[in-house]
């Protein structure tokens, strides 16, 4: 990119971001308070609201004991924890493991302050002062919130290692490996953002979907943010660094009372800041839905896009719940084949279709040809790569070869077997029930057996030979 274009695509949004910054103190605070709120509240619901719809998914009641419908379940749930004993394990490494906890929970509330709650212009006034719906922004905002969610995975990193136990170990590698994996394909898909953008900051891409949202221009880079954000904030099918058939209960399972409670809060304050992410980047962020905002001038105004865009949120936890109510759990090497061989391949080369077409819609070439240029190449490389698989020599059958017994107990301690090795059958014991004897034949008046299948009883045949 010429400097030049450059100095163009950060222009505007310098001149906005001249907003930002401006307020007094006690409003920079109020704002805050609101934002920590906003947050908290929103967990309170999302916990009561997924053990709901789980158990209506799964014709149970649910949660009703607490409070008008079970409405304060979680509420419930906080104070138990709370109440419950705080242990330390002994053969832990004890700072890093009451700092994980921290670690982990305060990046997760951290990456909301650059999240837009209504437009950058003073559309609101909070005790007489004008002031924007918005804690702050950056000119690289989207860069802030990465990095606060990355910090958030040492977080789990650090508790599994910390608890010196083996399977938070495994848990705290799987989460770093997820980390890895999917926060790949998750920033290509803000590249794509950014180029029809052309901003970083959050409230600059919202402002740049006033007449489309990116949803529709940018479908594959929201599917693939979609199934990111899902293995970013380790939930079902992804939860892996919690499997509780494997690891017990992953990082956590040395944590107990108020330390448990920050992971988990932790996780649902992830859910939301990536639901919000979401909303911002390719759901026109706190705009109205198309219907209402086309008869209704005012949905875009006052105090009314909070109302959006927590619409657009809840509707993004729900996708969240229903994940977790309908798939199973992935295997490990699933997991990582979907993050490195399908997502990460996918995403670069939809990033280069898109970095093309906007680069031929900036030299002034007309649709049609920037469908042909751009689509062009890669209908043919779908097109080779079908003729080579159909015309490619197929390996022939090799033959049957007896397959060596396999002995899971020849290194001493029980081993799963590999791809492509039995285990040699298991013996089976007989049967402690005892077996009854066979029921007697009916015997006739005449004191001989009945025949059996309705024909005479004639014991040497009906001809009587």
């Amino acid at each position: 990119m010429t400097p030049t274009i450059l100095a163009a695509a950060v222009a505007p949004a310098t001149e906005s971001l001249g907003l930002f910054g401006r307020d007094p103190w006690w409003l920079v605070l109020i704002k805050a308070v609101f934002t920590f709120a906003f947050l908290v509240v929103t967990v309170l619901i999302a916990i009561v609201w997924e053990r709901k719809v789980v158990a209506w998914m799964q014709l149970r009641i649910g949660p009703n004991r607490h409070g008008p419908w079970g409405m304060l379940q979680s509420l419930a749930d906080g104070v138990k924890l709370a109440l419950k004993e705080d242990l330390v394990v002994s053969g832990a490494d004890k700072v890093v493991y009451i700092l994980a906890p921290l670690v982990c929970v305060i990046p997760a509330f951290m990456a909301f302050a650059v999240i837009p709650f209504g437009p950058a212009g003073h559309e609101v006034s909070i005790f007489g002062t004008r002031t924007t719906m918005q804690l702050t922004d950056l000119p690289i905002g989207m860069l802030y919130i990465l990095a606060t969610a990355s910090v958030g995975i040492y977080g789990i990193v650090l508790a599994g290692w910390s608890s010196g136990s083996t399977y938070p170990l495994l848990g705290g590698l799987r989460s770093a490996a997820q980390m890895i994996s999917y926060e790949i394909a998750m920033g290509l898909s803000f590249a794509a953002v950014f180029i029809y953008s052309k901003s970083m900051s959050t409230s600059e891409i919202v402002g740049a979907q006033q007449d489309k949202w990116f949803v529709v221009l940018l479908p594959v880079s929201f599917l693939v943010y979609i199934v990111a954000m899902v293995g970013e904030t380790n939930r079902a099918p992804f939860d892996l660094p919690e499997a509780e058939g494997e690891l017990v209960g992953g990082f956590n399972t040395e944590y107990s009372s108020l330390k448990f409670a920050m992971f988990m809060l932790a996780e649902y304050v992830n859910m939301v800041t990536v639901s919000a992410v979401a909303s911002t980047l390719f759901l026109g962020g706190w705009r109205a839905p198309w219907p209402i905002s086309t008869f209704w001038e005012g949905a875009n105004h006052g105090w009314w896009p909070i109302l959006w865009f927590t619409i657009k949120i809840q509707l993004l936890l729900f996708f969240f719940i229903w994940l977790r109510g309908t798939l199973p759990r992935l295997r490990y090497d699933q997991f990582m084949k979907l993050g490195w061989k399908v997502l990460i391949p996918v995403s670069l080369v939809w990033l280069v279709l898109v970095a093309t077409v906007r680069a031929l819609r900036n030299e002034g070439y007309d649709f049609s040809r920037i469908i042909l240029y751009a689509l062009a190449p890669v209908v043919a490389i779908l097109l080779l790569s079908l003729v080579w698989d159909v015309f490619r020599r197929r390996e022939k059958p090799m033959p049957h070869q007896p397959q060596e017994v396999f002995d899971p107990m020849a290194g001493g301690f029980p081993v799963p077997p590999m791809p492509g090795q039995q285990l040699p059958p298991v013996p089976r014991r007989r049967s402690r029930i005892p077996q009854e004897p066979p029921p007697a034949p009916p015997v006739e008046e005449s004191g001989e057996p009945a025949a059996v299948g309705g024909g005479t009883s004639n014991p040497k045949g009906a001809d009587g030979a």
